[in-house]
């Protein structure tokens, strides 16, 4: 999309055309869209220099990313603007909220001594929460499109007197430029999604530099990160929603002080905000065999290797030393875990399973696993289910053998 085609959006005739459109006729049709759209004296109009074919795909474009948008967005996605990348690269609404009132409640003096730096600030998520919660800052992209984008949204939202964004490269920003920074390094290439934390844009060296230079910062990355690229200047926060995981947020400065590690799991069904905090003292969990109850744990907590945490929060053990999940006697319902009843452990074997569910009358099964390799669909149909019950097979291992835990799953709290 070229910045002019975008730009001729903004225009209070662009803005109309785009309110004309009906979004879900649209996202059903796009061909009669485009068809009405290239019959539409207005769209014309927007910008004569412009083939029409290039403005009525812009007009069709942002349509239909704002559809999109509405999943991270929520209804605000159809007052903003996007671009295809800028949307899946983009913070989640909740995300971006619940960092920014933390950003707000701690930056302290940080805050007053000049605008934060959202620095590779993409269509514009952090900022717009930032300056949504009072706190002024200026945002900084490399691509002139997404800066256009950026601005955009800033005026959309209103937000014009608390948030601004320029054309920069990030690399260029001193070490303390901003007194309070945000940064979020750009994990696509060429080649799609990179894993290598140097090779993120900027470098993770050179984001780390600008974190530990500020007087108060969050540094974001890939949950996935390893856990020696961690700096010690850091406390870091893995941080789900709804069971999915969806980054780690680094805290250094003014903005730390915290636990080493936290798993955080965001609810925007009911709202809800659960931390489960590292306890240095507490040692490994312990190992015994299956209870009454088994618990599958978050992915925050997993990935923020606080397993022995969740399990000491019921007095549970793990299956195995090496697998995420973990067994009580007790069932405590939270967001930073599933609970499943165990009806039955049985050393795994196919014919063993099948029998076992054809015992029960179970025709719907769920198959879930940790440290199996079983194929679970293919499973799922040689199980070959039949009858009116339902039940979860969860796959693992217990020292070196293969077993099943035929289960049936608890309402779980805040899911």
């Amino acid at each position: 999309m070229r910045v002019s085609a975008f730009e001729a959006l903004l225009t209070g005739a662009g803005r109309d055309v785009l309110a004309s459109v009906d979004a879900e006729a649209a996202s059903r049709d796009a061909l009669t869209a485009a068809s009405r759209l290239r019959e539409d004296p207005r769209v014309a109009a927007l910008d004569p220099d412009l083939p029409v074919s290039e403005l009525v795909n812009a007009v069709l474009t942002q349509i239909s990313l704002r559809v999109r948008g509405r999943a991270k967005f929520g209804p605000r996605a159809d007052r903003m603007f996007f671009t295809p990348d800028g949307l899946e690269q983009s913070t989640r609404g909740s995300v971006a909220a619940y960092r920014a009132e933390r950003i707000a409640a701690r930056a302290g003096t940080a805050a007053q001594a000049g605008p934060a730096g959202d620095l590779c600030c993409g269509i514009g998520a952090d900022l717009l929460a930032l300056a949504a919660r009072g706190v002024p800052v200026e945002g900084v992209d490399l691509d002139p499109a997404t800066v256009a984008v950026a601005r955009a949204n800033i005026e959309a939202l209103g937000l014009a007197d608390t948030a601004r964004v320029r054309r920069g490269d990030v690399t260029e920003v001193a070490p303390g430029e901003y007194p309070l920074l945000v940064c979020d390094p750009a994990r696509r290439g060429g080649r799609g999604r990179v894993f290598d934390p140097a090779a993120y844009s900027p470098p993770w060296d050179v984001a780390v530099a600008l974190a530990e230079g500020a007087g108060a910062a969050c540094l974001k990355a890939a949950p996935g990160i390893p856990h020696e690229a961690l700096p010690p200047t850091a406390d870091t926060e893995w941080i789900s929603v709804d069971g999915e995981l969806k980054e780690a947020a680094l805290w250094f400065g003014a903005l730390a002080g915290g636990p080493r590690r936290r798993a955080t799991a965001l609810s925007e069904r009911d709202g809800s905000r659960t931390h489960l905090d590292e306890d240095p003292g507490l040692g490994p969990a312990p190992v015994a065999a299956a209870r009454r109850y088994l618990y599958d744990p978050d992915p925050a907590v997993v990935r923020s290797h606080l397993v022995a945490e969740a399990a000491a929060r019921v007095d549970g053990a793990l299956l195995d030393e090496r697998i995420a999940y973990f067994t009580a006697e007790t069932a405590v319902r939270s967001p930073l875990w599933r609970v499943l009843e165990v009806e039955e452990v049985l050393p795994f074997s196919l014919k063993r399973v099948r029998a076992a569910l054809r015992g029960r009358g179970v025709g719907t099964v769920t198959v879930m696993k940790r440290g199996s390799a079983v194929d679970t669909e293919k499973l799922r149909r040689d199980l070959r289910a039949s009858g009116p019950g339902t039940a979860t097979v969860v796959l693992t291992r217990i020292g070196e053998r293969p077993f099943a835990l035929l289960c049936r799953e608890l309402p779980a709290a805040g899911r």
